[in-house]
């Protein structure tokens, strides 16, 4: 039998079976990021004023209150249905398309949700580590709610394909300006801290916030699901 030391090791290992593949991609991911998306990221981070990029970051907040409303109700947690309807109804109008957060003020907070966090209420396990090629880290379990969140999402429902397109990168431009400040952070191994902390972080999101252990001085779960 096993100490729970050796128990732990083991499960660790497990978490990472693809790791031969993943550390190649990770590099192709580094250096895309390290010659175009930190680059590109620094100077949307510099240009825009304060006020800007919190107006972009509220309207994506919006449209995943959308991609929550819908979660919510397939997990059968109605209330949160309820929350992320409200606020992607009340955001979008009086907020104008969500650039302003006034549902919060009236007291809705927001109901942070995904297909991957619905999967593991379904009893999905979480499989094994991915690095996808620019997308970055996922497990088979987040992975395949990304998919399903994007299919889900406002703006594939947007027949201008520039603008939906526009959206897209501008997406991907302010999600990697959020994690500028966790460069800092990187220490020892870069593959296995990015893995480390996006695991954890997906945990702490689909056990509603509850972190297993104290790996958790990373950024918010917001900020590591945008990586």
């Amino acid at each position: 039998m096993l100490p729970l030391a050796s128990l732990g090791q083991e499960k660790e290992k497990n978490i990472d079976p693809l790791e031969s593949i993943n550390r190649p991609l990770f590099a192709i991911n580094n250096t895309l990021d390290k010659y175009l998306m930190r680059p590109v990221a620094v100077g949307y981070d510099w240009v825009m004023p304060t006020f800007a990029k919190r107006g972009v970051g509220n309207m994506f907040a919006n449209m995943y209150d959308f991609n929550s409303a819908i979660n919510g109700v397939l997990q059968g947690r109605f209330a949160g249905a309820a929350q992320g309807g409200g606020r992607f109804l009340i955001n979008s109008t009086v907020g104008l398309v969500g650039l302003f957060d006034v549902a919060t003020p009236m007291g809705i907070s927001p109901y942070r949700t995904d297909f991957g966090h619905t999967l593991a209420i379904w009893g999905v396990e979480q499989g094994p580590y991915v690095m996808v090629p620019f997308f970055g880290p996922r497990t088979f379990r987040s992975g395949t709610g990304t998919i399903v969140d994007t299919y889900t999402s406002v703006p594939t429902y947007i027949d201008n394909v520039p603008l939906r397109n526009s959206l897209w990168a501008l997406e991907l431009v302010d999600g990697r300006a959020r994690l500028l400040a966790a460069d800092e952070l990187l220490t020892g191994d870069p593959y296995i801290f990015v893995r480390d902390a996006y695991i954890q972080s997906r945990r702490a999101f689909v056990n509603d916030g509850v972190v297993e252990d104290n790996f958790s001085d990373f950024g918010s779960e917001e900020d590591w699901e945008e990586f």
